[in-house]
């Protein structure tokens, strides 16, 4: 059985430094993407201000991280500079990654992101719960029909694909597409794009558009409740009389697919996996699920989860004037790596980093970010953790994997794509 202390194991202070100095983010080595934790760990001892081969910083430490993430004057999350040669200007992939609410600064996040809020205060998430719960039970009904099935294709994606959905408003016979379109352009973030899945990425984007703007033009006829519905909310704007743009309103609407979709399918199949692998651990977990306040139980776990397999294990900011990270001096220009999945293990942050630990407290965990660019869907995705997780695990406390589980991999999005499982 693999356990966390198995997976980085203490290394050779000569091999952490040669692994730290050959570290290159766009020439992986294969065993990387199954694991990529000895080599964070190599990197944080070593050169924890990695300098790329390409100019670009590699940052490894929680403190690091955290001191970027609150320096939005000085690091920049516009991503034009950067992505006009990955994607060429004016195409598709570049509109909608410079235009999306994650890839942008001050103003034009402001306005998308009080627009979005507006829509996802705490009163309209916990009005999505009785759903939720209803939406994981039949899931679990199929699941149990069947006597397993696949934790990813059967469960953790099919959950945050509805959710969205229903944010959105998109008629469920309309929703076979949405998540092949945003694994297409997710995976057009990846250090190293081929050729083969920019056209997918584009072709996604592209395919997305025309379909928003039927389902833009049918909800100006007949709006929703701006205070449940997203799309109506955006479409509305403001009551100062403030809206966005077309393109704006599209591409956004295309972020919020993508942004609730991996990363909490991500989260949910995780953690599935990690319980399986720390059998102890699962059952801790259903020990104080069965001794306690079960929703905190799962809450701190679901924390746990995000920290120990952090769902996007990769941001990005360009430092727009110089500046000075930790013992190092940054011109303006340079591009910097946040290693949230590196972050999330600092022992000068997290006690025991290495073991998964379900009553962890605290957790300043870095898995939504941090500072202007938190996560806005914080909440929702703890959510849907929450419940997903917790039911499943009542449902069936002995589930099994019957194949090793297959990564994504990637290194921007770490899940798995199959996971193959039996209740029986």
């Amino acid at each position: 059985m693999i356990t966390a202390e198995l997976i980085t194991p203490p290394m050779a202070p000569e091999r952490a430094q040669a692994i730290a100095q050959a570290f290159d983010l766009r020439a992986l080595p294969p065993d990387f993407f199954a694991n990529p934790y000895p080599v964070y760990r190599a990197l944080r001892e070593r050169e924890p201000i990695r300098r790329m081969p390409d100019g670009s910083v590699f940052l490894t430490r929680w403190a690091d991280l955290v001191a970027v993430y609150r320096d939005a004057q000085a690091f920049s999350s516009d991503k034009q500079v950067e992505f006009a040669p990955k994607y060429g200007r004016g195409t598709p992939l570049f509109e909608h990654h410079t235009t999306s609410l994650v890839f942008n600064d001050p103003p034009l996040h402001t306005r998308v992101r009080r627009l979005i809020m507006g829509a996802l205060t705490r009163r309209a998430i916990a009005d999505m719960e009785a759903g939720l719960v209803e939406l994981v039970d039949r899931l679990l009904d199929g699941i149990a029909a069947h006597e397993g099935g696949d934790l990813i294709e059967d469960f953790a994606a099919a959950i945050p694909v509805e959710i969205i959905g229903n944010l959105l408003g998109v008629p469920h016979a309309e929703r076979g597409p949405l998540r092949e379109w945003s694994l297409a352009i997710l995976g057009a973030l990846e250090p190293v794009v081929t050729p083969a899945q920019a056209e997918r990425g584009h072709r996604a984007v592209t395919e997305m558009c025309d379909y928003l703007r039927t389902l833009v033009a049918a909800r100006r006829l007949a709006p929703g409740d701006p205070e449940r519905d997203v799309l109506t909310r955006l479409i509305q704007g403001e009551a100062d009389g403030e809206q966005l743009s077309e393109v704006e309103l599209l591409q956004n609407c295309i972020f919020l697919l993508n942004a609730g979709h991996e990363t909490t399918t991500n989260l949910i199949g995780n953690a599935l996996v990690a319980l399986h692998e720390h059998p102890a651990v699962r059952a801790q977990l259903l020990q104080r699920m069965d001794a306690g306040d079960e929703v905190a139980v799962l809450d701190r776990a679901v924390d746990e989860f995000l920290r120990y397999e952090s769902s996007n294990q990769l941001g990005n900011r360009r430092a727009v004037k110089d500046t000075r990270i930790g013992e190092l001096d940054l011109p303006a220009g340079t591009l910097v790596t946040l290693c949230i999945g590196a972050a999330n293990r600092d022992p000068a942050q997290f006690t025991d980093p290495e073991t998964l630990d379900i009553a962890r407290e605290p957790n300043k965990h870095l898995a939504f970010g941090f500072g202007i660019h938190q996560c806005a869907g914080l909440s929702l995705a703890r959510l849907e953790g929450r419940i997903a997780i917790g039911r499943f695990l009542r449902r069936f406390p002995a589930y099994r994997l019957t194949a090793a589980p297959t990564r994504g991999g990637r290194a921007r999005f770490r899940g798995f794509l199959a996971a193959p499982f039996s209740v029986a």
